[in-house]
């Protein structure tokens, strides 16, 4: 009976064994992959970027970079991101703040449009803004006879990149606000505390790091906006072109160099949001981590 028990045992032991060993052949290979994915699809475009860039040397690269038309794609584009960005922080904040602690009729109405932009494509809004503000659109005549111009103009850029980032702090702000409850800011009230003090001194503090995250994210989307801002821009050089579009042109003259010099700068403000994302995430996550514990 006894040896039946021990060969037994060495089985199980055995099979054991052989599971860990597949699950950590698998686990390896599944690394692997990972790996040679992200070198494929990101490492490789980053690097064929930048050996194009750097071609001719690095003075066609400060040339290229330094160029009138390219110094100002770039103030367009942080003209844009400092504009739609705080726009966003204030909506995000505001509708995170009225879907998590308030019942109301419409709420599901309200949260489904903020995921609007996600299912529209950027084209079809700038085409929509070029209906309604364009010469022949919805808007046109009146906006003609008071000489405002919307469409083809840093408005009408602005607005475009508002749409396709709108849902960003949001929709980071309405899980995490909903998880947190709203325990704290009723014993702030409960307290003597008034609205703005409730908000600045309970509320702002429990979610900073996932509006730091929201923030980064709708930086990085307003900075790479390309279909949108693209149909309403007019593709003007020096005054409607954000730094996406300015890259498109040169590469369409066939200027390869300039454009992959100035899609080098757009890359290393991309780089700059990213080590922002992570960061912010990392905190976020620990801050999750601490409150799950607690």
């Amino acid at each position: 009976m006894s040896s039946i028990t021990a060969v037994t045992s060495a089985k199980a032991h055995g099979n054991a064994n052989a599971a860990r060993c597949g699950h950590a052949l698998g686990r390896n290979l599944l690394i692997i992959g990972a790996w040679l994915v992200f070198a494929l699809f990101l490492l490789l475009p980053l690097y064929m970027v930048l050996s194009e860039a750097l071609k001719q040397g690095l003075g066609v690269f400060f040339t290229a970079i330094l160029e009138p038309d390219a110094i100002a794609a770039l103030k367009l584009t942080l003209l844009a991101v400092a504009i739609s960005v705080p726009l966003n922080l204030l909506f995000g904040v505001a509708a995170a703040w009225c879907v998590s602690k308030y019942e109301f009729r419409g709420k599901s109405l309200l949260v489904t449009l903020i995921d609007l932009p996600f299912s529209v494509s950027p084209v079809i809004a700038g085409l929509i803004y070029v209906l309604l503000f364009g010469a022949q659109g919805f808007f046109g005549e009146w906006l003609q006879d008071r000489d405002i111009q919307i469409v083809f103009a840093v408005p009408g850029i602005v607005l475009a990149t508002l749409f396709v980032t709108v849902p960003f702090v949001a929709r980071e702000l309405i899980p995490l606000m909903q998880e947190q409850g709203t325990q704290e800011e009723e014993a702030a009230r409960l307290l003597g505390a008034n609205g703005w003090q409730m908000f600045w001194y309970v509320t702002v503090p429990n979610i900073k790091w996932g509006l730091i995250y929201g923030v980064v994210l709708c930086t990085a989307r307003a900075m790479g906006e390309f279909g949108a801002v693209s149909v309403v821009s007019g593709h003007i050089r020096g005054y409607t072109n954000t730094l996406p579009l300015h890259v498109e042109i040169l590469y369409n003259e066939y200027n390869h160099v300039a454009a992959f010099s100035v899609a080098s700068l757009l890359l290393a403000l991309a780089l700059c949001i990213l080590l922002l994302k992570q960061w912010s995430e990392a905190r976020l996550a620990r801050l999750q981590s601490n409150a799950a514990e607690e």
